[in-house]
């Protein structure tokens, strides 16, 4: 396989455990699970998940996670719980776990674009022929 021959995984995030699901897709989106793959090159697929508004964490994380930002300006440290996050935005909860367990290189931002979420099961990939991948 050259390295530009991607395929397109669909994953369904239904009751699944948060920081699992996003180990996986980070694999598939660097390209671990392929012969060529190579750390210094984009190998990885795209990935579609979908139901990204059903998945679940564990223990007391639903009330007790909060999640940093910083502005950059002196004592502008911003709090968020993970619960007022995920209500707003679900999306955001998956690429943001996702993004944490890409490399810290120049890539992660093009590997990140190959992540497409969606809240429901309809997605606008269906001409892409994405494989489901189980979990």
């Amino acid at each position: 396989m050259e390295s530009n021959d991607y395929c397109w995984y669909l994953v369904n995030a239904e009751n699944q455990i948060l920081g699992r699901l996003a180990s996986k897709i980070a694999n598939l989106l660097i390209g671990k699970h392929k012969i060529n793959y190579l750390p210094n090159l984009i190998t990885g697929d795209y990935v579609i998940v979908i139901n990204a508004s059903k998945i679940i964490v564990t223990g007391n994380k639903y009330k007790d996670k909060i999640y940093y930002k910083h502005t950059g300006y002196i004592g502008s440290l911003k709090k968020k719980l993970f619960k007022d996050i995920f209500i707003r935005n679900p999306k955001y909860v998956i690429s943001h776990a996702v993004s944490g367990m890409l490399p810290r290189n120049s890539l992660k931002k093009n590997i990140i674009k190959k992540l497409k979420i969606y809240l429901d099961k309809n997605h606008k990939h269906i001409s892409q022929k994405p494989k489901v991948f189980n979990l």
